[in-house]
């Protein structure tokens, strides 16, 4: 059996378990501004049909619009430190997944596919301006890059925040197979959490489903935490985490496709110096060749593509150097100004 450590470097590589307000809390706590009540409510809710709607946070004017997309089961409350610092160049925009934060529950399975589908129908519903520039960080790396194959004339670049490593498995074999196992955990884990959801149970969890609802964010105040609560009491949230869990397997079991291309689209991948930081140092040298060989693939996708190690920081670099993202979204600019 691999060390403990281990498992946590790819819970922390995947964005699993934690939540996207704790996760915030976890990062710099003591020099953050709080993060804001406006997140304890909905902002937009835009009709994108069946009934559905999505909840999409925009601030600032500009000729530029700037759609930040979110990693695995994270909202647009995960962006509170950056969009204040892009907001005074450009239209910046965030939204809330389906199942998430305050947006409608989607069809299953929550895959790709579904994503990308449903981020096409906000920006047309939205009326947001194109091209735009996509930031996604981890899955949701994934997310706009399948959206930039698709919709190619709707961007005008890519910056991808420490995608996640993909075909693990050739560089950790061990690791990997230790994975497997770590996986029917973390679904068992969610299903009972759906189960509790479905009873009425977490909103007051007995002690068996503590572990579903995180305790209160340091950085937030009542209002927003006891949004959170309400949210993850939701069985529409457990649903979707179990859904977007089952597909994880597809979309970083194989390395990334020759097949993916990206022309001459400007494309920043920003590498985090720190995210295997807990691993021990011989599986932390594996997990980082694997990392680095996705993250120069994709960076190959596209003839203006360039990757950039930002230094102290862990998987979560919108959290921990929001200025270093801001920094690559204005150099990216530059480059699609001479597109």
């Amino acid at each position: 059996m691999l060390d403990a450590a281990i498992r946590t470097a790819r819970i922390a590589c995947l964005c699993l378990f934690a939540a996207a307000a704790a996760a915030a809390g976890a990062h710099a706590a003591d020099a953050a501004p709080a993060i804001p009540d406006s997140y304890a409510r909905p902002a937009r809710l835009v009709d994108i049909g069946a009934g559905r709607q999505l909840n999409l946070r925009c601030t600032g004017k500009g000729p530029q619009t700037v759609l930040l997309e979110a990693g695995s089961h994270a909202d647009s409350m995960s962006w509170f430190r950056l969009q204040p610092l892009l907001a005074p160049m450009a239209r910046v925009c965030a939204y809330d997944r389906a199942g998430y934060g305050f947006s409608s529950e989607g069809p299953l399975p929550r895959n790709l596919e579904a994503d990308v589908a449903d981020l096409r129908k906000l920006i047309e519903a939205a009326g947001l301006k194109g091209p735009l520039v996509l930031v996604g960080h981890s899955l949701g790396s994934n997310i706009v890059r399948r959206y930039a194959e698709l919709h190619p004339r709707d961007v005008a670049g890519l910056v991808l925040l420490d995608p996640p490593a993909q075909d693990v498995a050739a560089f950790a074999p061990d690791w990997a197979k230790e994975d497997i196992a770590s996986n029917a955990q973390r679904l068992a884990f969610v299903q009972q959490c759906l189960d509790g959801a479905e009873k009425g149970q977490l909103t007051t969890p007995p002690p068996a489903l503590a572990r579903c609802i995180a305790g209160p964010n340091p950085l937030a105040g009542a209002p927003l935490n006891a949004s959170i609560h309400a949210q993850k009491s939701r069985p529409g949230y457990w649903r979707t985490l179990l859904s977007e869990l089952q597909s994880n397997e597809q979309v970083f079991g194989p390395p990334v496709s020759s097949k993916e291309t990206h022309g001459a689209t400007p494309l920043l991948v920003l590498s985090a110096s720190d995210t295997y930081a807990d691993a021990p140092a011989e599986v932390r040298k594996a997990l980082e060749a694997a990392r680095d060989a996705t993250q120069a693939r994709i960076a190959a996708s596209s003839s203006r593509g360039e990757r950039i190690t930002v230094q102290h920081s862990s998987h979560d670099i919108q959290l921990d150097q929001p200025e270093a993202v801001a920094q690559a979204v204005a150099k990216l600019w530059r480059q699609s100004a001479t597109h």
